[in-house]
């Protein structure tokens, strides 16, 4: 059946429906042929600005900045140009923590970040900072009261992510953000998965620093940015990559112009299609949610049931062994556990753990990640891959 399915659709070109979309995206064809002449034609250093080919780099930078701007509603002089969102969160908490050394020395964040949050904040631990990790429902919710308690005078930054990158729940930014402004804490927030499909505005929100990368909303690897608020407050962050003074002082090194003119083009992109696009992925996340329902039994649904990510779906399956169904499925469905793998031993999912679940539910979840290629049909065809390659481990338990 899956042959014949990919044999019939020239879209998967006999390859496995990709619903991996939390890890990464193919770039949109409009973000590849804007990228395009500054790989050969517009070959200029952004920096070099004495003549016209580094004239026009700069010029394309600052266009970006301002696509990118109008994405969350700030300023364009406020976009810092990264190499991704792992760099724009350990910009934001290290340079936070540096530049606000004097005035103390307390973080809080919450147990499901993303681990270029966790690490960052452990890093600093290891240096004489003092962290909150903050607890969540089981829902993935956390609960603004909790942040508002563990303010003390000596804390300097909230970090909360926009939207959990493996369950899909969205945080209450608007109640964060309004705690930390009345309190005169900095907040920053990893929108990376939320920026294509969630509506940002960090004056609304009262958000103070925010990390996005392209290669999550269909622009390019390699490429990043941090937002870093200028006014009311003027936010400032050390840098932690030094030799030239680019990018405000905070982030030296020669801009990648292609890869900046990419996540322009894909923020661009994603500001006017971001309602409609959510809309149809959130009927096709439905749809597959109820049909898993109908076909795999006992399965169950990981994360808040509607304050999620219109994309994203993870479940757990009762008595099967998520890397093992991974296995199964691999020639016809690209999927995730959400776990994390490290040298020959898998752990759970410090994110599914976090729920209260245990570490059996933690090891029998997967994560849908729905993009902007996956049709009605992907749907009805991988949640038959999967029922057959669930019966099919069952049956090799049980024998």
């Amino acid at each position: 059946m899956a042959k014949k399915h990919q044999l019939d659709s020239a879209s998967h070109s006999r390859r496995p429906i990709y619903m991996d979309h939390h890890a990464t995206t193919h770039v949109d064809r409009r973000v590849l042929e804007a990228m395009l002449p500054y790989f050969t034609e517009i070959i200029g250093n952004a920096a070099s600005i004495d003549h016209e080919y580094g004239a026009e780099a700069n010029r394309a930078v600052e266009k970006a900045r301002q696509q990118i701007a109008a994405l969350i509603n700030a300023q364009p002089d406020e976009i810092i140009f990264t190499s991704g969102a792992t760099e724009s969160d350990n910009l934001a908490i290290l340079g936070t923590a540096e530049q606000h050394a004097d005035r103390g020395n307390h973080i809080i964040t919450c147990v499901t970040e993303h681990k270029a949050v966790l690490d960052s904040c452990q890093y600093l631990e290891q240096k004489g900072y003092r962290v909150t990790y903050l607890p969540v429902d089981q829902y993935g919710l956390i609960d603004p009261d909790d942040v508002r308690r563990a303010i003390t005078p000596q804390s300097i930054l909230i970090s909360v992510m926009a939207a959990n990158n493996e369950i899909g729940t969205l945080a209450p930014l608007a109640d964060i953000g309004r705690i930390a402004r009345e309190h005169e804490v900095l907040f920053h927030t990893d929108a990376t998965q939320a920026a294509a499909y969630i509506p940002l505005n960090v004056e609304v929100l009262d958000i103070d620093l925010l990390s996005l990368s392209a290669h999550k909303m269909y622009g390019p690897k390699g490429i990043g940015a941090l937002y870093v608020r200028k006014r009311r407050p003027r936010v400032r962050v050390s840098a932690q990559m030094r030799g030239g003074g680019h990018e405000r002082g905070m982030r030296s090194g020669t801009l990648n112009v292609p890869g900046i003119v990419g996540l322009g083009k894909a923020a661009e992109i994603a500001a006017k299609e971001m309602k409609a696009e959510a809309k149809r992925v959130g009927e096709l996340r439905d749809l597959l949610w109820h049909r898993l329902q109908e076909n795999l039994e006992g399965v169950q649904l990981n994360g808040h049931p509607t304050q999620r990510l219109p994309n994203n779906l993870s479940v757990a399956i009762p008595s099967v062994e998520s890397r093992s169904l991974l296995v199964q499925v691999k020639h016809d469905v690209a999927l995730s556990t959400g776990s994390a793998c490290t040298t020959a031993i898998v752990e759970p999912s410090h994110v599914i753990l976090a729920l209260g679940y245990g570490e059996e539910r933690a090891h029998s979840s997967v994560r849908f990640g729905l993009g902007k290629e996956n049709t009605q049909r992907d749907i009805e065809f991988v949640v038959e891959c999967l029922k057959a390659s669930v019966q099919r481990l069952k049956w090799l338990v049980a024998t």
